[in-house]
């Protein structure tokens, strides 16, 4: 999750729900391995605001979907904006 996030600059992740979510069966997913997250989310574990993410979608740096009025973060568009490899 965040560890991968902010390894590179020595802090620590924050303590919050972003380090794993539960799937419907109850199953815990690690953040890197979810599909989307928030836009607060996303604020969240790269440490960047919410103008700087958006101005990250406008130039199409971060991939994002609407589903009705929400606006969901690819998580792997995220990861790859900050120079993060998924390892299985």
């Amino acid at each position: 999750m965040t560890d991968d996030l902010l390894e590179e600059d020595g802090r620590s992740p924050p303590r919050s729900s972003l380090s794993s979510t539960n799937d419907r069966d109850g199953k815990v997913v690690p953040f890197r391995e979810r599909l989307s997250c928030t836009v607060d989310e996303a604020c969240t574990v790269t440490g960047l605001g919410r103008t700087k993410l958006y101005e990250l979608i406008g130039s199409g740096q971060l991939v994002t979907t609407t589903i009705g009025r929400r606006r969901l973060v690819i998580v792997r568009s995220l990861l790859e904006l900050v120079g993060t490899t998924i390892s299985a």
